[in-house]
């Protein structure tokens, strides 16, 4: 199917395209409102939650294959990085089911979050804005949000009429790992209905890096300098329309996801994975029984990838979910505005092979919550909370007789409440507390098998109680012209935390524990337990105006320069044992110079990153290490015939001195040291052209 459908999404979004142009001659075009929709689902422009986000040209110039990646560099936000091919984001610290990560607010359901080299079904080039949420606020999103939200956002279900035809193209190319991709998107409609078709094809060879590696993948066999098996081919798209009426709008989309990619801690591992989504989206503007607006939200994927050994199929893992969340806003009472809301899940999970570490299981979830935001003479206050049922229940695996049994019930429950201050028209003062409760996952509860990923063989706990954690963050941000200022400091204390620690002992392959024969390979244990936690940190970020237009000289003359600072500092302990917890970014400070002048933009600077000896027992500590980049974009109009067509050339090139390093919040710093270090100098070249 693979072949075949790449052509013909890449054709059919090509010829939309092309006929779409004859349209737009004479229909008008329209850009959608841009609106934060995780960060406050009332709608407004002050927020009291710590956000980030990325759009536009901003967006497009730092795009990398993985949303971890991409993400990776933000105040507080780094990546998994297994490899090039499998990087989800981390947020304070947090990563796996305490990240929660959306599509247009609803749910990705895939098995990104099980294990470090399973990748996020999502693909950068289509993404139109990708919010982060930091901190107590998350909980409207479910006990799996207590570290943060992650919300990529695309037009594929339009919810604002289209009164005529846009799009945009996107080819670019790096050199690092010989990448070559591209993007098609065509939207258009009128009053009543819209359309959105959109497609990509990407693929990449191995990553560049500045270090002689070995390599023992048939037709491949050397020492050379790229990571080994780090290749990969992607492709998918989506349709979706939506019918918009006086009172509101109901929309859908199909859409799918497909990639071929190297594991990297095996030399002659791959794994093939398909995602299907389908989704269902509206609202209703009922203005009555004192509620405004019911939004609705609802979707079913089909997720799965197979481990592919030599050519042949090993492990299939499987997910099938589904979700409803539905939003009603009520009308104002007095100055307090807010919505009540519910929401369903349901998944099946299931891993067949040799390697299935965690057994075939259901989990059910049902949730209501509530959002309250009140208006003041001196700021705002906001207030959220949320109960859920959860039902995990293990159902085996009939070809192995190691896991256990059985249905388990939580009922967790959370509750946060925030503020914010106008301390003065330029300075603003943000604070947040909120005590989350989590369910246990089904692999923290059931698993009982040999992990690859982590090299190791992981044992659930079926005694595992709700994790609970109570976090407070407190916050600056100072604006005047184009000069700002943000930081924000936060401590998360967990009562009860689920963590995966090493036990001491070894299990054979066959599940032996201890075995007394040296020849037999083993893996060490690595238990899920409950133990106490803390993390704590800093993030901050600030612009500084340089110079204005009249204040440059020599070539730069007539333009803008910017000095853009950045830092952060994570810290998180093992409180039973006063050990660091594993997978911490060390603390990271940055600084950009951006100069502006009319269509051209160029920028450099670095990132360094300090050494992280702070490591359990057994974990790799990792040096110090600066990267350099630059950018440079140009935006030009060009016509053809008559359509008019806004085009953005950009280029950047990343670790300018072909720096060596190795990421301390990457499990293969450890388990597959040298194998798997940060990709070395690349240049990145593309167009983007919007219509």
């Amino acid at each position: 199917m693979s072949a075949s459908f790449r052509s013909s999404a890449v054709r059919a979004a090509v010829l939309t395209f092309v006929s779409a142009s004859a349209f737009a001659q004479t229909a008008p075009v329209t850009t959608l409102k841009e609106v934060t929709v995780t960060g406050n689902p009332l709608g407004s422009d002050a927020m009291v939650q710590p956000v980030e986000q990325l759009s536009g040209d901003a967006l497009t110039q730092r795009l990398q294959p993985t949303l971890g990646e991409t993400l990776d560099g933000l105040p507080g936000v780094s990546s998994t990085y297994f490899g090039p091919n499998a990087s989800r984001p981390i947020i304070r610290g947090q990563d796996g089911d305490r990240i929660r990560v959306l599509q247009n607010g609803g749910a990705s359901i895939d098995a990104s979050a099980l294990s470090f080299d399973h990748s996020v079904p999502i693909e950068p080039m289509l993404i139109d804005r990708v919010e982060v949420l930091r901190g107590p606020a998350a909980l409207l999103y479910g006990g799996s949000a207590v570290g943060g939200v992650v919300n990529v956002i695309d037009n594929r279900i339009p919810r604002e009429p289209l009164n005529g035809v846009g799009g945009k193209v996107q080819l670019d190319g790096a050199t690092g790992n010989r990448s070559a991709g591209g993007s098609a998107m065509v939207e258009g409609g009128n009053d009543r209905f819209a359309l959105h078709v959109d497609a990509f094809d990407r693929h990449t060879g191995d990553v560049r890096v500045p270090v002689s590696l070995d390599c023992e993948k048939p037709g491949k066999v050397g020492i050379r300098r790229r990571i080994c098996n780090s290749e990969s081919q992607t492709h998918g798209g989506a349709v979706g329309g939506t019918m918009f009426f006086d009172r509101g709008y109901l929309g859908a989309s199909v859409s799918t996801y497909r990639s071929t990619y190297g594991t990297v801690a095996e030399d002659d591992v791959t794994i093939g994975m398909r995602s299907d989504r389908y989704a269902l989206e509206g609202e209703y503007r009922i203005n009555a029984l004192g509620l405004e607006s019911i939004r609705m939200k609802a979707s079913h994927t089909d997720y799965r990838h197979t481990e592919y050994e030599g050519g042949e199929p090993g492990t299939t893992f499987s997910n099938r979910g589904n979700e409803l969340r539905l939003e009603a806003r009520h009308l104002p009472m007095g100055r307090l505005n807010g919505l009540v809301g519910l929401q369903v899940e349901s998944n099946r999970f299931s891993a067949v092979g040799e390697e299935a570490f965690a057994p075939y299981s259901r989990t059910q979830s049902a949730a209501l919550f509530i959002h309250e935001e009140l208006p003041t003479s001196w700021g705002k206050l906001n207030f959220g909370a949320r109960t859920e049922h959860v039902e995990v229940e293990s159902l085996g695996n009939a070809a192995i007789d190691r896991f256990a049994t059985g249905k388990f019930n939580f009922n967790p429950y959370s509750a946060g409440v925030g503020a914010l201050v106008d301390l003065s028209p330029a300075w603003k003062l943000t604070s947040n507390l909120a005590y989350t409760r989590r369910a246990p996952k089904d692999y923290e509860l059931f698993a009982n098998g040999p992990h690859i990923a982590t090299a190791a063989w992981e044992t659930g706990d079926t005694a595992l109680k709700v994790e609970k954690s109570t976090s407070f963050d407190l916050g600056t941000e100072w604006k005047s012209g184009p000069n700002r200022f943000k930081a924000t400091a936060y401590v998360s204390n967990f009562s009860h935390y689920i963590g995966l620690s090493r036990t001491g002992d070894v299990l054979s392959e066959e599940g032996e524990r201890n075995p007394s024969d040296p020849l037999l390979e083993t893996l060490p244990e690595y238990r899920y337990s409950s133990i106490r936690a803390r993390f704590y940190g800093i993030e901050s970020s600030g612009t500084v105006r340089l110079a204005g237009e009249q204040g440059l000289t020599g070539p730069l003359a007539g333009g803008t320069l910017d000095l853009m600072l950045r830092a952060d500092l994570t810290r998180a302990t093992n409180r039973d044992t006063d050990q660091p917890l594993p997978r911490i970014a060390p603390v990271r400070a940055g600084a950009t110079l951006a100069w502006a002048n009319g269509p051209w933009r160029l920028s450099g600077g670095f990132d360094h990153l300090a050494s992280q000896d702070r490591v359990p027992e057994g974990d790799r500590a990792t040096k110090a290490y600066t990267l350099w980049n630059a950018a440079l974009g140009w935006r030009t109009q060009a016509q053809f015939g008559a359509l008019k067509t806004s085009l953005l050339w950009f280029a950047r090139l990343d670790n300018i001195t072909d720096k060596r390093a190795y990421s301390a919040t990457s499990i293969l710093t450890t388990t597959a040291y040298p194998r798997a270090p940060l990709p070395g100098r690349s240049l990145k070249l593309g167009v983007q052209a919007s219509f």
